[in-house]
């Protein structure tokens, strides 16, 4: 073990993490255990019809277990987590339901993780806590012999001897990495159910771009209909009076062409107006940072910053940055309009391909995606770029929005 005080600390720190990996791993296994016995006991029961009703149940209580342990896997190997896409349970007849979860791999998959978390994660657990009492002997005699050592090689040549890293404490980690490693693999889904999985998240993205899509058109369809048409309108009737009262009433032509001159300056707001929706001018001109910067200027509470990955001068792909201005816009607006919050932030991150906009707030929360929020908009938006969203948003707050926009750089 290393005698540096600084080495021996990040050593014991990295060992004590992986072992609170491994002792929940050793109370997941507990579970596992008895669940498997629920398994059993519930296909029994289903095989005689009469526990049928329970299959899709305990099918829900075995997901559930399941992909929390895929999360933790994902969190130990600092891998993203994506939650795995399960035929649903909650809807239709019983025996739709008792065939779905029969004839789903992925479920099955489950169940065969269940003895094998039990067998190995009991036996890490337990190999852990034999190495702990060992690590404290072995490696703390070991550090105490390099410091005497130390000192006997500096006082003779005047330069202390190399780094020796110990060798118990830094199988912790070893352990705990192979065991997240082993229930991703065992978890994981089947080359056939990553490719259904992923036919059915483009399937899904592709059916709320369309909706978006759709929507666009008809709100900029709206807003040229009822603003920029009519005054563009009203315009050509101002001008059509001025040339009958030219004549015979110039100053109530010259009135009506000042009127003519008003309207073409709002009829061309109007069209300036809807141009942002399409595509923001001020993209164009000061780049992302500077436009989301513009937008938190107009925010009714103070917004935190934080864009300095993204104002290095490097320019992302327009359609990129017109979606994370977008996502910003409707986040500041639902800020305003409904957070009850007194202070929001946004922090953009670009990393070699994958672009990170994270909003949030110290508001009251509960921000629902099925009470017209905008929050569905900026789902569909995003998905239609495979990218992802995840929105927290408890009640009593703080509300999260982060996404994540693939931008290839």
């Amino acid at each position: 073990m290393s005698s540096d005080p600084a080495s021996l600390t990040t050593a014991i720190r990295r060992a004590w993490e992986a072992s609170h990996y491994l002792f929940i791993g050793l109370a997941v296994s507990l579970l596992t255990y008895l669940s498997a016995f629920l398994v059993v006991a519930v296909l029994m029961f289903a095989a005689v019809i009469i526990g049928l009703p329970a299959l899709p149940e305990a099918a829900k209580l075995l997901r559930g277990l399941a992909e929390s342990e895929r999360r933790r896997a994902a969190a130990r190997l600092r891998l993203v987590f994506r939650p795995k896409q399960y035929p649903p349970l909650d809807s239709g007849e019983l025996s739709e339901r008792v065939r779905r979860v029969l004839t789903d791999s992925a479920t099955w998959r489950d169940v065969l993780w269940l003895p094998v978390q039990t067998l190995l994660g009991m036996g890490v657990g337990y190999l852990t806590m034999v190495l702990w009492p060992i690590a404290l002997l072995v490696d703390g005699v070991a550090l105490s012999l390099a410091r005497l050592l130390d000192r006997r090689r500096a006082d003779e040549y005047g330069t202390p001897m190399p780094e020796r890293p110990g060798w118990v404490l830094r199988w912790f980690p070893v352990l705990a990495d192979l065991s997240a490693t082993w229930t991703r693999s065992l978890l994981a889904s089947a080359p056939s159910d990553m490719l259904s999985e992923r036919v059915a998240q483009l399937t899904e993205s592709r059916a709320g771009a369309v909706a978006a899509h759709g929507a666009e058109l008809r709100r900029i369809e709206r807003d040229l209909h009822d603003g920029a048409q009519a005054r563009i309108v009203a315009l050509s009737m101002r001008i059509g009076l001025a040339k009958q009262l030219i004549d015979r009433d110039p100053d109530a032509a010259r009135t009506r062409l000042d009127e003519a001159q008003d309207g073409a300056d709002e009829a061309l707001a109007e069209l300036r107006h809807v141009v942002r929706g399409i595509h923001p001018p001020i993209l164009t001109d000061r780049g992302l940072a500077g436009a989301v910067r513009a937008l938190a200027a107009d925010v009714a509470v103070p917004v935190e910053a934080d864009l300095d990955s993204v104002e290095d001068g490097r320019r992302l792909p327009a359609a990129i940055e017109a979606a994370a201005y977008f996502v910003v816009a409707e986040a500041f607006t639902n800020i305003s309009k409904h957070s009850g919050a007194t202070a929001a932030r946004v922090r953009i991150d670009r990393g070699p391909d994958t672009l990170r906009v994270i909003i949030g707030d110290d508001g009251h929360g509960g921000a629902n995606e099925r009470a017209g929020s905008g929050l569905v908009g900026i789902r569909r938006r995003v998905a239609a770029l495979d990218g992802t969203t995840r929105i927290s948003s408890p009640i009593g707050g703080p509300t999260d929005i982060e996404v994540e926009l693939p931008c290839g750089l």
